[in-house]
């Protein structure tokens, strides 16, 4: 079945989410300089800085998580701490969040200290857009791999700075130090905006996506290091783990492996693929990693009316 769909005209850049992943915001700026390079012919493409006050120090955040601020409360709240006070000023700038006037597509830019790559991150796995997109994002950096991640849970609620679009999508890169820039990160990531931005003007300009596939990883369960009766943290990622983002974890696998050299095995019902391993972010979170599972999602064919 083909689904028909208006023009994209709004799309925006964010960086800066969390004010220390440096591919993001270097790239805005750069961008918010000189925008020529992510301009297409029918597009407005706007580049933001999300969360300046934590770019100026190049800390993840001030007062709370901007990318988990988008919540209908919080949207509505008063007096509130600056990131959710700045949650409110984007959903009023690019939004209302679920409104016919919100932008069509945001591209939200993070880095990760795991070894993820180029990773796509996809909300809902009926966006046939989205998946038209990642699908020829995909085949155009082949034979160089990006993964798409699908945050799509019952349990699990995100409340992204990019959930304001109509679109949204995410772009995590790694493995990247908080604070510092790598040129090859900064170019990968740059490679997958470009490519993304081309699909958005080729369907615009009449070009008809026919029906695909994509495969996905979607999560599953989040797990936390091994901790004794007040907390602490009592084991560390396994080496044999370390740095395996998406690579199969098996019941019996080594997970964690204590202080005294103890091996923690994975004890699941099956097969999982590991993804956020050890990342630096996330032990404020008790998140050693994410598992997920592979599906394959099937996208409508799309074309502009």
């Amino acid at each position: 079945m083909l689904s028909s769909e208006g023009l994209y005209q709004l799309v925006a850049i964010f960086g800066g989410t969390h004010g220390n992943e440096m591919s993001g915001v270097t790239l805005v700026n750069l961008w918010i300089q000189n925008g020529k390079e992510i301009q297409r012919k029918g597009v407005e493409t706007k580049p933001f800085i999300t969360n300046p006050r934590a770019v100026e120090k190049c800390t993840r955040y001030v007062d709370t998580d901007l990318n988990r601020a988008f919540t209908t409360e919080n949207l509505s709240g008063d007096d509130l701490p600056y990131e959710v006070q700045r949650a409110q000023q984007i959903n009023e700038t690019f939004g209302p969040k679920g409104s016919p006037e919100a932008y069509d597509v945001i591209f939200d830019l993070h880095n990760t200290t795991s070894n993820m790559g180029c990773t796509l991150i996809l909300e809902s796995s009926k966006d046939h857009f989205n998946l038209q997109m990642m699908h020829y994002i995909k085949k155009a950096i082949a034979p160089d791999s990006c993964p798409v991640l699908l945050t799509e849970h019952p349990l699990l609620k995100y409340s992204t700075s990019r959930s304001v679009a109509k679109h949204p999508i995410g772009l995590e890169v790694g493995p990247q130090p908080q604070g510092v820039l790598r040129s090859n990160i900064f170019e990968s990531m740059r490679l997958v905006l470009k490519h993304a931005l081309d699909f958005i003007e080729l369907f615009n300009e009449g070009l008809e996506f026919p029906p695909c596939t994509v495969d996905v990883f979607r999560v599953s369960e989040k797990m936390d290091y091994p901790r004794d009766t007040n907390g602490n943290i009592i084991a560390m990622v396994h080496p044999n783990l370390q740095d395996c983002d998406w690579e199969p974890l098996n019941p019996g696998d080594p997970m964690f492996q204590t202080f005294d050299g103890t091996t923690i095995r994975y004890e699941g019902a099956g097969t999982v693929y590991p993804t956020f391993i050890n990342e630096a972010a996330y032990y404020e979170k008790q998140q050693a990693f994410v598992t997920t599972r592979r599906e394959t999602l099937a996208a409508g064919a799309i074309k502009k009316t």
